[in-house]
């Protein structure tokens, strides 16, 4: 899979969160499961890497909304490790 193509499947997978109004911070595996399962049946991934095409996606949207993703100012948002 090329990089576009990825991009575009996390920019689907962010669509629908966004739609679904769920928290950017959830971390409940029932609700995480409708994107997993999604991801696994639209794009034919398995499991591993339905999740991390997901988490992409919830990353995707958390720095889309940062004021500045730059992390030296906003690295605890993100675990970066240092603020």
């Amino acid at each position: 899979m090329n990089d576009a193509q990825h991009n575009s499947q996390i920019e689907t997978i962010a669509a629908i969160i966004v739609k679904d109004g769920i928290s950017l911070d959830e971390q409940e595996e029932k609700k995480l499961k409708k994107y997993h399962d999604l991801v696994k049946k639209q794009f034919h991934l398995q499991d591993e890497l339905a999740i991390e095409l997901v988490n992409e996606a919830f990353l995707y949207l958390k720095l889309k909304g940062a004021e500045s993703a730059d992390p030296l100012q906003h690295g605890d948002q993100f675990g970066a490790g240092f603020s």
